[in-house]
């Protein structure tokens, strides 16, 4: 019996762990692989009083109507002596002794979730006694069945109950506990009938006749208890519950034990089965079964538990392992955040993943188009042309050629291209800057260092700032480094062009030096030379910015933030990475899960193959 009790009291204490914990009531949770009892049963059939003969304790909130409004989820420890005490998973600093007071509590409990209506909730309410007078055992108290609504519950009241029942009684693990007044006909029980539509084999139900000594005087229920009104696999247990009398006078419930003994001793119908009835056999026989089940279930349970260590490992992978504490090992993971932010950002500049080819639209659309839109034909419209050639003549007009003027047009038409030059430069730098903001995201060991993201961005974008700056002057410079040196070929070349127009004589006076045909001869030859530069600063525009921006970026993003970090203090390494909360509940949760499983897995290899 000691062994069975161990490897109970094991899977009891397992349970007891996952409650704790959060890891009970789910789909493929260890909590649903453990077996338990479901205790069922119709309204004022007597539950109550089986569940507080078996605990040895009147703990239970009494009343008329529907009294259980929540599952109570009641784990019993045997203890090897001391007092009896109570413990409640919402209270777990609180110790209860005195078991008035338990009671009380979950009537306050209840009424919490549910108010002080009729309604119920499926919401548990998690009870450990430890006690010397009890074995180990997990029951759950479901609320009693009933037929109709009664004032102050909704009409779907009767559909509420037997869905939450069945959300218990219907998993395989669950046995079942039916609960049925011997005063009244078998037929007609709430709990055999719903137990024979999720169990119809009757292999996890457990029938429990109460109210044996109320019914009718020269009647038995010996048929039922014998099997042959309705046959289980496992035997009926008859129950005496204490008599209100007794309830009232707070009766002593060992006492009340040896009195029901003492009953079915003495009972002329029910003597020769007195060594199985009684609420002391039933928790040994209830007990007995579960090391039976628990054995058949040990295969699948340490199944399951294995499959949930190497999900929880990879979900620690995942999240990422705890991080030294000393400053070597602190530098150690900072950097390596690093460096896998910067192979990320390098993937999108140079195609591994999606970014980097919006610099080349930059190149091939925005600057060309850019370019295409400046106001050069207004800056070499004929009235320009006019007004800048006089001003430029001063009062001594041009000889031959106005140099002059023709300067004066070429460098206002090149001031031009500054600004699409700067552009380029700025929403290059705006999709380098987007690309970063996309790299942090995509690291994922960074996700758990929130401080550390914002560090590296910091980082990466004032590096993108200087190199910006850089480029900017690089880019403002190849405009007016073709302002301040004119191709000289070019121009001879137009010298020794002719006229287009033969009528026009060559040598025409300086009176016809302001003659519109001079004048757009001139404007023609500053916008040929324009156009020309303009194909080459669509060339070298984008050198210089790739040059100064895009290949400064994959090379030294982080550079001055790596020779910061090295320089930095144990304390300041680990302020960067400080974790977001959650993350780290997250993880300290999954670490204790996680050892929780390891040590059941251990624990019940140990007991169940001794």
């Amino acid at each position: 019996m000691a062994r069975m009790e161990s490897l109970i009291g094991l899977v009891n204490r397992i349970q007891r762990a996952c409650t704790v914990l959060g890891d009970h009531g789910g789909e493929g949770s260890l909590w649903e692989a453990l077996p338990s009892v479901a205790v069922v049963g119709g309204q004022s059939s007597g539950k109550s009083s089986v569940l507080e003969s078996v605990v040895g304790r009147d703990f239970l909130p009494r009343g008329s109507g529907i009294v259980t409004r929540r599952p109570l989820v009641l784990q019993l420890h045997k203890t090897e002596g001391g007092a009896e005490y109570a413990e409640f998973l919402h209270a777990p600093k609180r110790r209860f002794s005195e078991f008035a007071t338990v009671r009380q509590e979950i009537a306050d409990e209840t009424d919490r979730i549910t108010g002080k209506s009729k309604q119920i909730s499926n919401v548990p309410i998690h009870l450990s006694i430890y006690s010397p007078n009890v074995v180990n055992l997990t029951l759950i108290d479901l609320p009693g069945l009933t037929k109709v609504a009664v004032e102050g519950q909704p009409d779907s009241i009767v559909e509420d109950i037997e869905g939450m029942v069945r959300s218990y009684v219907e998993k395989p693990n669950c046995i079942i506990l039916a609960i049925s007044p011997a005063n009244q006909d078998i037929a007609t029980s709430d709990a055999i009938k719903l137990a024979r539509e999720v169990d119809p084999s009757g292999e996890r139900t457990f029938g429990v006749l109460t109210k044996l000594d109320l019914m009718d005087q020269g009647t038995n229920a010996l048929d039922v208890l014998e099997g042959r009104s309705y046959r289980l696999q496992h035997p009926w247990v008859g129950i005496m519950n204490r008599s209100q009398a007794d309830i009232n006078r707070n009766v002593d419930m060992m006492y009340a034990r040896r009195k029901e003994q003492e009953y079915f001793e003495s009972s002329p119908e029910y003597g020769h089965l007195a060594h199985k009835m009684g609420s002391e056999y039933l928790a040994k026989l209830l007990s007995q079964h579960l090391e039976v089940v628990i054995r058949q279930r040990i295969p699948g349970i340490i199944a399951l538990i294995n499959k949930t260590i190497d999900e929880l490992n990879a979900e620690l992978d995942r999240i990422g392992r705890p991080i030294g504490v000393d400053g070597g090992a602190q530098l150690y993971t900072i950097l390596q955040m690093c460096r896998a932010f910067d192979r990320i950002f390098r993937e999108h500049l140079d195609g591994g993943r999606p970014g980097g080819d919006r610099i080349y639209g930059v190149f091939d659309n925005q600057l060309p188009s850019a370019m295409k839109k400046l106001p050069l034909d207004r800056h070499l419209s004929l009235n320009n042309v006019k007004k800048v050639i006089s001003e430029a003549d001063g009062y001594q007009p041009h000889l031959i050629a106005p140099e002059q003027g023709y300067r004066r047009l070429i460098d206002g038409s090149l001031g031009y291209f500054k600004g699409p030059a700067e552009a380029s430069v700025d929403a290059v730098h705006f999709i380098l800057k987007e690309l970063v903001r996309k790299s942090i995201v995509e690291t994922e060991d960074l996700k758990r260092f929130p401080t550390l993201q914002s560090d590296i961005a910091a980082a990466a974008n004032d590096a993108l700032e200087r190199f910006r700056d850089e480029s900017r002057k690089t880019v403002i410079r190849l405009v007016e480094m073709e302002s301040s040196y004119l191709t000289v070929e070019y121009f001879r070349k137009l010298q020794s062009e002719p006229e287009k127009n033969p009528s026009t004589n060559q040598n025409s006076s300086n009176t016809d030096r302001y003659t519109d045909h001079h004048l757009r001869r001139i404007g023609s030859n500053v916008s040929a030379y324009v156009n020309m530069v303009c194909d080459t600063l669509k060339n070298t525009i984008p050198k210089a910015v790739v040059y100064c921006q895009v290949r400064e970026a994959k090379r030294s993003l982080l550079n001055k933030f790596y020779s910061e970090v090295g320089r930095r203090e144990k304390e300041q390494l680990g302020k960067m990475l400080d974790e977001d909360p959650s993350l780290m509940a997250r993880r300290e949760a999954i670490a204790n899960k996680l050892e929780l499983y390891k040590s059941a897995r251990d624990e019940i290899d140990s007991v169940a193959w001794k």
